[in-house]
């Protein structure tokens, strides 16, 4: 395996591979350009399009942990726990890691405006457990926070980031030294076994003038006993079926299924999409993210997960939807229910 140290200073990315050109990364299967039409649309939907329960009218459920109770989780298994949207904390045999940590109560350059949660961390920030590894999928605000990673920076032993996401790193003041960046289908072997950095189908950028200038991807993390697959974001592709038979099968899947719209049917999946992809990738148990945390698109806050409830249900899929915060094991996974169910707004009785 080439691996990618921090010494990547410029914007040439002579290692990536034939998806970099033009000083733009570009997607396997094509995407349709953004264009002012496409934004302004978009814009104008926000302004007039009225949305319907896109905010829980109710606290969600969250179960809160702090230090000593993960430290107390056995050293010789891996747990995961669903922060919320698409952050993940692993004990991966006595190793603490975090896949996209969103800390902040806003998924938003301001502090001030922009999606604001609908609910707290399940952990706060100081209570976490020394980290050993940092697994971040591209560089949108609701998946790499700015504050969280400067507050992470002293506390963590490595960053493992998409090529050109290691700038936006140094420039916050995290180490060269403690980043690794990664292509598509770059290994990294260590001593729970391997993890790996594959393709998505999606885009990248924080500002105007960034636009596709970092790489995005998923994580394959396998050890003697599991193998986890973590999507990022991504519209449905084929690239799906082909980390399937390069990485698969796997134990669990935790698959993007949310802020889907019409106006962005590429870069983002249906849930029925979302299950497919489960399927592609040859996953066991299929947890869905990127939902119940933000208001990123025009649906319910509820809609992605009563829908991908039904399509795996349908296809004979099974789900686990834990509440935030609660630590499962893959090989004992736990009994899931349908807990937003109770918070969604109850259907006039039929006469």
């Amino acid at each position: 395996m080439v691996r990618h140290q921090a010494a990547v200073q410029d914007t040439s990315f002579n290692e990536a591979g034939d998806h970099f050109y033009d000083g733009r990364f570009h997607n396997e299967d094509a995407v349709p350009p953004n264009t002012l039409a496409a934004f302004f649309g978009v814009m104008k939907r926000y302004i007039t399009e009225r949305k319907v329960d896109a905010f829980p009218s109710e606290p969600l459920p969250i179960n809160t942990l702090n230090q000593a109770q993960l430290l107390q989780l056995p050293d010789d298994a891996l747990f995961v726990i669903r922060l919320g949207h698409s952050s993940i904390l692993l004990k991966v045999y006595g190793e603490f890691w975090l896949i996209d940590p969103v800390f902040s109560e806003r998924a938003s350059p301001f502090s001030f405006l922009g999606p604001k949660r609908f609910h707290r961390s399940p952990i706060d920030l100081a209570e976490l457990p020394p980290i050993d590894k940092v697994l971040i999928s591209h560089n949108h605000y609701d998946h790499l926070d700015k504050t969280t990673i400067r507050w992470l920076s002293s506390r963590v032993k490595e960053f493992l980031v998409p090529l050109g996401v290691e700038q936006d790193f140094v420039r916050w003041g995290v180490s060269r030294q403690q980043i690794q960046s990664f292509d598509w289908w770059q290994e990294l072997p260590i001593k729970q076994g391997l993890i790996a950095f594959t393709p998505a189908r999606h885009f990248s950028g924080r500002g105007l003038s960034d636009g596709n200038r970092s790489l995005w991807g998923g994580w394959v993390i396998k050890t003697p006993h599991e193998s986890l697959y973590f999507s990022g974001d991504s519209g449905y592709f084929s690239g799906f079926s082909e980390i399937g038979r390069k990485y698969g099968p796997f134990d669990l899947t935790m698959i993007e299924t949310g802020a889907y719209d019409r106006d962005w049917p590429a870069i983002h999946m249906t849930p029925e999409q979302s299950v497919q992809a489960h399927i592609d990738l040859k996953g066991q148990l299929m947890m869905p993210v990127h939902n119940g945390t933000f208001d990123l698109a025009f649906h319910a806050w509820y809609d992605p997960l009563e829908r991908v409830a039904q399509a795996a249900d349908q296809r004979g899929v099974t789900l686990l939807t834990p509440i935030p915060g609660t630590p499962f094991n893959v090989r004992q996974p736990v009994a899931s229910e349908p807990w937003w169910q109770a918070l969604m707004p109850q259907k006039p009785a039929q006469p």
